[in-house]
């Protein structure tokens, strides 16, 4: 008697192709978020206004995309205290960093932080909620005004001191930041489907080209 075995369920081959496009897409993209970064850093090693605050411009490439982390120094905060305004300097910085960002197609998102410390100017309810949410618009609004095209943004969020930067000091002026992420696809599509179900088509030779000034990705709403 002949024995029975169940059949091996035949592979999705356009499942198996999404999944090698999107992963010659990530690659493609790492390394011009990668180029990104490299041009930024040359931009502040040339202008001498932008070198004065190198290190205070923190960049690096994570899961989620190009970080750029612009954060207080003691002496030298990016706002008026308790404020969102910027100041003189920070317009320069932010103006700059924004026009460069027009080189790739991604979405941007901002996020504001604060340090631990309460605020103190506050009425009805006013908090550092509040404050770094204003922080991370008024940023917003800066690099626009330098140039970003606004239909980068994807999203702005206040964070208070939920994320610390220095986690051993909750007081350091260095938890006084403003984080802009570059996005990569998968973390703007991960946002999209917060809220809905969009999803960004990897199955035609155009949506998975390497990111270009030119470059559209394609939502499905």
């Amino acid at each position: 008697m002949a024995s029975w075995s169940p059949r091996r369920k035949a592979p999705n081959l356009k499942e198996a192709r999404t999944e090698q496009l999107r992963k010659e897409f990530e690659q493609r993209e790492k390394t011009t978020l990668n180029e990104l970064k490299q041009n930024i850093e040359k931009l502040i090693d040339g202008n001498s206004m932008l070198r004065q605050f190198k290190n205070q411009l923190l960049i690096d490439v994570t899961p989620e995309g190009l970080r750029i982390q612009i954060i207080d120094e003691k002496n030298r905060p990016m706002f008026d205290t308790g404020s969102d305004d910027l100041k003189p300097y920070s317009r320069v910085i932010l103006r700059e960093i924004g026009n460069a960002l027009n080189a790739v197609p991604n979405k941007v998102s901002f996020s504001g932080h604060t340090d631990a410390a309460a605020f103190g100017g506050g009425g009805k309810g006013f908090s550092n909620w509040e404050l770094s949410a204003n922080r991370a618009n008024a940023a917003r609004r800066e690099m626009i005004n330098g140039g970003m095209d606004a239909n980068k943004v994807l999203r702005v969020l206040g964070l208070s001191s939920s994320v610390l930067f220095d986690k051993n000091d909750p007081l350091s002026s260095a938890n006084r930041r403003i984080n802009i992420v570059v996005l990569n696809k998968r973390t703007e599509e991960a946002i999209l489907q917060e809220d809905g179900n969009a999803t960004i088509d990897l199955d035609n030779d155009a949506s998975v080209d390497a990111p270009t000034t030119q470059d559209k990705s394609e939502i499905r709403n």
